[in-house]
């Protein structure tokens, strides 16, 4: 066993534990959030605001983690963000939604994407990047996804929780919500105890020093193609964040009057599916390599997407939805694989920030234009423009990085 194998082995299972009650309580908070606005009153430019402000609190603490994450030291980091997160869902479920809402979800970094894409996320990969052989870093990548999307479909079947609090408790639907978000905040909190427990690995400050004794976080090489790679991951964000998990629940409700104890059985199938697809996302980046992967499983995704609209009864827009879930996540793990492969250790917390932070920015842009989109343009405007965005992304991804051979895809 190597130095890098052995160092890893006592890391994995409490990190993917920890990013799986992250990934829980995000799956959950984007089915629901969507159809607890819905029920307090709320139109769908009042959620894209309150969206786009959590994911905005989220592009901030990953900015700062990216820039001072290490230095100030990961195991801190990591607690001070799981506290945020946690208090956010505290915030929801204490709050009935109003003004306060939109400054809770920010400071809170409240997750409406439906996908654990945060601050504490960064740390962690940058943690296995640094501790596993390159040869096997998508494979890890990959098992940390499927973990997380394990997590993710069960805190999409547990969207059922407010109507069987309904029923048990004899509850009012507000006040459902508002009990099942408190239980989410208790789980979002669990990975307290695990980093508690945990001997995380410290790295120095990231980046290099020139002789001209100016610190610059990236190297030339690296820092040319983070940069490229960032442009091209804000344009795909922004597709994305008009496809957010709460944008597409508000979807499925509002054209098809489906509610949540039939769309967490759906996200929890689409979030199995995705789990799925990472089993077969590292055999296949390592027969075709990582950026043909990424383009050739999230095109035809995008294609089924824009379709999602024309579809005229419920049962056919689930299929589709699910068909496309399939398919689109199988980038995930080879992206992040990606990411950490251009760059070296101490420099992959902040490559791999800035690239969180370009996501959750474009994210958080995107979920507002959703709203506004609808009620300009109709209920179904925000997929066919997000599956457009994400569509002319992987086109540009191809052609800008195709020729790029990577070490470890050197046969």
């Amino acid at each position: 066993m190597t130095t890098a194998e052995a160092g890893f082995q006592p890391l994995a299972a409490p990190l993917y534990a920890a990013a799986a009650a992250r990934s829980f309580t995000s799956a959950l908070t984007g089915v629901l959030l969507g159809l607890y606005l819905a029920e307090m009153g709320s139109g769908a430019a009042e959620l894209g605001v309150i969206v786009g402000a959590g994911l905005a609190g989220m592009a901030l603490g990953t900015t700062w983690v990216a820039w001072h994450g290490d230095r100030v030291g990961r195991w801190p980091t990591l607690i001070a963000a799981t506290v945020l997160s946690g208090l956010g869902l505290v915030g929801l479920a204490a709050f009935e939604a109003g003004p306060l809402l939109p400054a809770i979800a920010f400071a809170g970094m409240l997750n409406g994407m439906g996908r654990d894409r945060g601050p504490a996320q960064t740390l962690e990969q940058s943690i296995l990047a640094d501790a596993v052989p390159g040869a096997n870093r998508t494979a890890v990548f990959a098992r940390y996804a499927l973990a997380q999307d394990v997590a993710g479909a069960l805190g999409s079947l547990a969207a059922g929780a407010p109507k069987l609090l309904e029923a048990l408790w004899s509850l009012g639907p507000a006040s459902a919500y508002r009990w099942t978000f408190a239980g989410a905040a208790a789980v979002a909190l669990l990975p307290v105890a695990i980093y508690a427990r945990l001997a995380v690995p410290e790295q120095g400050p990231a980046g290099v020093t020139h002789a001209s004794g100016r610190f610059a976080p990236l190297s030339p090489g690296a820092r040319r193609r983070v940069g490229g790679l960032s442009a091209l991951f804000a344009l795909d964000s922004l597709g994305g964040g008009l496809l957010a998990g709460s944008i597409v629940s508000y979807w499925f409700f509002r054209r098809f009057n489906v509610a949540g104890d039939v769309l967490g059985p759906v996200f929890f199938a689409a979030r199995a599916l995705n789990a799925l697809s990472y089993l077969a996302a590292d055999g296949l980046a390592r027969r075709i390599g990582l950026v043909r992967t990424m383009v050739f499983t999230h095109l035809p995704s995008s294609a089924l997407l824009i379709v999602l609209p024309l579809v005229p009864s419920a049962p056919w827009a689930i299929l589709l939805f699910l068909a496309r879930e399939a398919l689109v996540q199988m980038d995930v793990p080879t992206r992040q694989s990606y990411v950490a492969a251009v760059t070296s250790p101490g420099e992959r917390t902040f490559a791999l920030g800035v690239t969180g932070v370009v996501r959750n920015a474009g994210w958080a842009l995107g979920a507002p234009l959703a709203g506004l989109l609808m009620r300009i343009a109709g209920l179904g405007a925000p997929l066919v423009a997000g599956a457009a965005l994400k569509m002319a992304y992987d086109v540009a991804l191809y052609y800008s990085f195709r020729g790029i051979q990577l070490r470890e895809e050197q046969h």
